[in-house]
């Protein structure tokens, strides 16, 4: 049963990481894209939006490649927690902890759950041992 939980929560972060990776690179699921993704970076003062906004996709599309597959499990819970805290120190932390408040609430739980199977290892079921 531990190995079934820890992949029902492999792919659960992994493919919504995934998902929110391809919004930002190729505009799919309601996302709107580099283009978009930049503009909106740069707004904010994160520049050159471009390249921002092609690391932050890509970051989360192959991190959560990598933490839902179970492979260099590491690795992509680093890229998860990475995209993470920039998102804390960029947009939310200034909004207190409470996500009904735009704040930092499910960012750290994500943290969380990245850090922890990091540690404990991605179980038995991986898409292949490396």
């Amino acid at each position: 049963m531990f190995n079934l939980g820890l992949l029902i929560i492999r792919l659960v972060v992994g493919i919504t990481f995934m998902g929110h990776g391809t919004q930002k690179l190729f505009g799919w699921f309601g996302g709107h894209g580099l283009k978009g993704t930049a503009s909106w970076l740069e707004s904010i003062g994160m520049k050159p939006g471009m390249l921002m906004a092609f690391l932050a996709g890509a970051g989360e599309l192959l991190g959560g490649l990598l933490f839902a597959a179970g492979v260099l499990t590491p690795i992509g819970a680093i890229l998860i927690v990475i995209t993470m805290l920039v998102a804390i120190f960029t947009v939310h932390g200034k909004n207190g902890y409470w996500v009904t408040q735009n704040g930092f609430e499910y960012n750290l739980i994500l943290i969380a759950v990245a850090v922890g199977v990091a540690l404990i290892g991605p179980g038995e079921y991986v898409l292949f041992n490396m």
